[in-house]
């Protein structure tokens, strides 16, 4: 599915409305260029599960961990490029909701199920979401974002 955003305020009003449709355990993973909006993405996410807390990219700590009315943590797996260690990210995957920047730099520890989201920016404020849902839990939650 494809969805173009024409404004900051459209991509927050997917995330929070996407953030509302998610339960503990799901995993999504964000694709896209720096200055995507894949952080944008992550904080109307965390407005929409009443976290309090600023939510930025944990591009040096590569995992923060947010508490609202569910758990959410936040992956940035840009700097595990060529990394081959275990990290624990699959114990992650049960305790909260778990948002995966960079995922092509963790792969063989991705669930088979996630929500895919690949953004591409085509201008200042445009930009073009492709969502890929692996499994009958997105499966759904992509139809309830669509109403």
């Amino acid at each position: 599915m494809e969805l173009k955003i024409s404004s900051l305020q459209e991509t927050n009003d997917l995330g929070y409305k996407l953030g509302k449709l998610l339960q503990t355990k799901d995993v999504i993973t964000l694709s896209g260029d720096l200055g995507a909006g894949k952080t944008t993405l992550t904080k109307a996410i965390g407005k929409a599960l009443n976290i309090k807390k600023a939510i930025n990219s944990p591009t040096f700590t590569i995992l923060k961990t947010y508490h609202g009315d569910k758990t959410l943590n936040h992956i940035d797996a840009y700097r595990l490029e060529n990394g081959s260690q275990d990290l624990g990210f699959e114990e992650l995957f049960d305790d909260g909701i778990t948002i995966i920047e960079w995922p092509q730099f963790m792969s063989e520890y991705l669930p088979e199920e996630r929500l895919e989201i690949s953004i591409k920016r085509l201008d200042e404020e445009e930009r073009l979401f492709e969502f890929v849902a692996c499994g009958d839990r997105y499966e759904h939650i992509l139809k309830e974002l669509v109403k």
